[in-house]
């Protein structure tokens, strides 16, 4: 089993997509750019929470390759995909998402909730790269094509 995304280690990428919902269970809509408070994403469940999640689109990729679970990243519920860095490589980092300068806390494990609004599988197959949980340091504003960087 592959834990890891399988791609070279850069710390550059970009962002992909970005999800986000008011409703807890509601499946998140994307968005081509989110402004950042210091408190979280305005317009998220979690805009008091004064996080964001990120998640790998190479993490899902493999995942879906592994299990043959498709599984999106808004069914993910991570706020922010990216593609081409490492994101598990960040944690007790500083780093940017656009214009935001964050801070990786802790890798985001999957649990039973996710399965549930999901499919079976979901919560075993995405363990070790369910994406990752970083602190806001400074707000702004992320897009699609913006930078992720160290």
């Amino acid at each position: 089993m592959v834990i890891a995304a399988e791609y070279p280690g850069a710390m550059t990428g970009t962002v992909e997509q970005i999800a986000i919902t008011l409703e807890e269970s509601a499946l998140p809509g994307t968005v081509d750019q989110v402004e950042v408070s210091a408190t979280g994403i305005s317009g998220d469940r979690y805009a008091e929470k004064g996080d964001i999640t990120l998640i790998e689109a190479e993490a899902i990729e493999a995942f879906t390759a592994e299990t043959g679970i498709e599984l999106s990243h808004q069914e993910s519920r991570r706020q922010v995909l990216t593609r081409g860095i490492r994101l598990g490589d960040l944690v007790g980092k500083r780093f940017t998402v656009g214009e935001v300068e964050v801070e990786g806390r802790e890798l985001c494990e999957p649990c039973s909730h996710l399965q549930s609004l999901t499919r079976p599988g979901v919560l075993r197959g995405m363990v070790h790269r369910a994406g990752l949980n970083a602190d806001i340091v400074t707000p702004g504003r992320i897009a699609v094509g913006d930078q992720v960087h160290d």
